[in-house]
């Protein structure tokens, strides 16, 4: 009964209060089954908008704030802490600077005020940010060394180099490698978006079209691994979980094919698989019998995988 009201409880909440749940998730890590990336792509599929961190409006953690055009009326803006490089001290440090003296309003400000190493300047200029102090991120990066060596002890407003010149922008797949090195979610795109060309040539489908193919259909399917699991009571069957843009999908594998394909099945941070669907009361999987490696471009994250 106790399990039964968390369930009931934490559906309530997901269902009618979707930013608040995910905000509470990223909050709690680590925890649980799904990483914060794929807890950011499900709060996606259901309309809820995920901000970055921000130097002059982020907290330590994750938080709300109004949006109109997000799920429930409200996005979540991640927190500062998640951001590499930083670390608790640091983080406290900035935003008691922040909340006692005023917003920083560039990024010499922000050296000066609070006395971040280059690394995690640098951090937060990968992260995106510093954006709302003007740079973009390249710029930002270029400028971070100079700001790190303004200093209280300076005269302020002397530091050179902060100034950077006209550098080309970050394309979506440099901003999708910047966050996910800075703090592991990448809130606007999947990595599997930028191989869903080739993808779409091979004939692949995404993992939301899977579910529409229909039991016993023969396809062929690709994502990023995010789970490797062998429960004791399977008897030798190992469940996969792959993430694409659009979703999530449990792959089953027999013992016989782990035992011959395991190689690349264990080691691939990404796959693309072959199968029979298996669609019944609504769950959707694929029993796999065959499986090729896939390059998700230095993208994937960890997966979460049995001992």
């Amino acid at each position: 009964m106790s399990f039964a009201l968390l369930v009931y409880a934490s559906a309530y909440v997901k269902c009618y209060y979707p930013a608040a749940f995910t905000a509470g998730l990223l909050r709690a890590q680590p925890m649980g089954f799904y990483s914060p990336q794929s807890l950011v792509a499900d709060a996606r599929h259901h309309g809820v908008r995920v901000r970055r961190a921000d130097i002059n409006r982020s907290l330590a953690h994750p938080t709300l704030e109004p949006d109109s055009d997000s799920t429930g009326g409200v996005a979540i803006r991640l927190g500062l802490g998640g951001i590499r490089h930083l670390g608790d001290d640091a983080v406290d440090r900035l935003i008691t600077e922040r909340d006692q003296n005023g917003p920083f309003t560039d990024l010499g400000d922000l050296g000066y005020r609070t006395d971040l190493t280059t690394p995690a300047l640098e951090a937060l200029a990968t992260a995106g940010a510093l954006e709302s102090l003007g740079p973009d991120r390249r710029q930002a990066l270029w400028a971070a060394g100079p700001a790190a060596a303004s200093r209280d002890t300076h005269l302020p407003g002397i530091a050179s180099g902060l100034d950077a010149p006209a550098l080309p922008g970050m394309t979506a797949f440099e901003i999708t490698a910047a966050d996910l090195w800075a703090t592991g979610i990448s809130p606007d795109e999947h990595p599997m978006q930028y191989l869903r060309e080739h993808l779409d040539g091979r004939g692949a489908l995404t993992t939301a079209a899977v579910t529409r193919a229909g039991n016993g259909a023969t396809i062929w399917v690709a994502g990023a691994v995010t789970h490797r699991q062998r429960p004791a009571t399977a008897g030798g069957i190992t469940f996969l979980n792959l993430e694409d843009e659009t979703g999530m999908l449990n792959i089953v594998v027999t013992q016989r094919l782990w035992d011959r394909e395991h190689k690349i099945v264990r080691s691939s941070a990404a796959l693309l698989v072959h199968g029979v669907v298996q669609s019944h009361h609504g769950v959707t999987s694929l029993s796999a019998d065959h499986f090729e490696p896939l390059d998700l471009l230095g993208l994937a994250g960890t997966s979460r995988d049995f001992r």
